[in-house]
């Protein structure tokens, strides 16, 4: 039985440009102890394989000192660990990936086209192939893994898209490529793990998100490998989040937030969007109010004026003529219940005339 784990997109040093200095620099140094701890679970887990899929590094150009966390923590792993450069690191002459010095069981891939490196101790070969530039054709067109005494895996960083400069892959090349376990980066979202024909393949999403476009747990995958099947499974790395709040701030945003918070959310980094019909919001002051809550807070008024519902009724208008009869059922509802609806109606009826979220 072959033990793995995978990870992808650890983007190290990444800028946090949106993020105060000092919270940014804290972060970075947070994306270097996050890659102890996969180190580490990697040990404790008795995994043989290591796999990353790629930007590992934000720029060919890191710090030396993160440079310096890369060495150590490969050095103290004791899976044997292969990583695919992917557009963020691309193998090119003088990228740190080429200077540097890596132990023996460490296996950087080099070359846009796919190589193998078989480990006849543990019964498998395992493929990869690195992004040379920012762009990559697509590596697995063609692609056949034809040993079957072994385990066949493979680290790439790719997309599953038709037409992409980021090696665009298809299910019928990843059903066609003979591989027990295909590793994937390059999307940040974990998206499940999948199969083609007899292949199964994942992105196990960025090691830690950077941003609102990266929300929610963040982690990676641990899996096996026998002659019955691969499995794998998601693993949440603990860690700060990014997190939107949406909340319908109404008479008092204030107490709407209030209400809304989860709880334990001091580490993290949230965007409140407030919506709906409100009376005006002071944005500033729900800003320093909640501040201190968080690692990091946005707050985005989203809001639209608080009216009176049936106001237009009377209008000589579409909106007027909708909100009469509207208001006729209204008033002759005999419960509470679908005066409730009725009201209901009004307000999504009105926003989608006026181009608003129904809401």
């Amino acid at each position: 039985m072959i033990k793995f784990l995978h990870a992808a997109d650890l983007h190290l040093d990444a800028p946090f440009s949106a993020l105060g200095r000092e919270q940014a620099v804290l972060r970075r140094r947070e994306q270097r102890e996050a890659l102890h701890r996969l180190v580490e679970i990697c040990n404790a887990e008795r995994c043989d394989l290591l796999l990353l899929s790629g930007d590992v590094l934000d720029s060919g150009s890191p710090w030396q000192e993160t440079v310096d966390c890369l060495r150590e923590c490969f050095a103290a792993c004791r899976a044997e660990v292969f990583l695919a450069p992917g557009n963020h690191d691309p193998f090119v002459p003088g990228c740190p990936y080429d200077t540097a010095e890596w132990p023996d069981h460490v296996h950087i891939f080099t070359r846009n086209r796919i190589d193998a490196v078989p480990l006849p101790d543990l019964g498998c070969v395992v493929y990869g192939a690195a992004f040379a530039a920012m762009t990559c054709p697509a590596l697995l067109e063609g692609f056949r893994a034809e040993d079957p005494s072994l385990f066949r895996l493979m680290v790439l960083h790719g997309e599953l898209k038709s037409h992409s400069d980021y090696c665009p892959i298809s299910e019928q090349q990843i059903a066609a490529s003979g591989l027990d376990y295909l590793a994937l980066g390059h999307v940040h979202g974990f998206g499940g793990v999948r199969k083609a024909g007899r292949t199964t393949y994942a992105w196990p999403g960025c090691l830690m998100g950077r941003g609102f476009d990266e929300t929610g747990e963040k982690g990676f995958l641990l899996g096996t490998l026998d002659e019955t099947g691969c499995r794998a499974a998601f693993v949440p790395l603990r860690g700060r989040k990014y997190e939107i709040l949406r909340v319908q701030a109404g008479d008092d945003a204030a107490a709407a937030v209030e209400a809304a918070l989860p709880e334990a959310a001091e580490r993290d980094i949230y965007r409140i969007v407030l919506e709906g019909e409100a009376e005006p919001v002071d944005v500033q002051a729900l800003q320093r109010r909640f501040a201190p809550r968080f690692f990091g807070l946005t707050v985005l008024d989203q809001t639209v004026p608080k009216r009176e519902l049936w106001a237009a009724a009377s209008e000589d208008t579409l909106r007027g003529l909708f909100l009469r009869e509207l208001k006729q059922r209204f008033d002759a509802a005999e419960d509470e219940e679908d005066r409730r609806k009725l009201a209901m109606a009004a307000r999504f009826g009105l926003a989608a005339m006026e181009g608003r979220d129904c809401l």
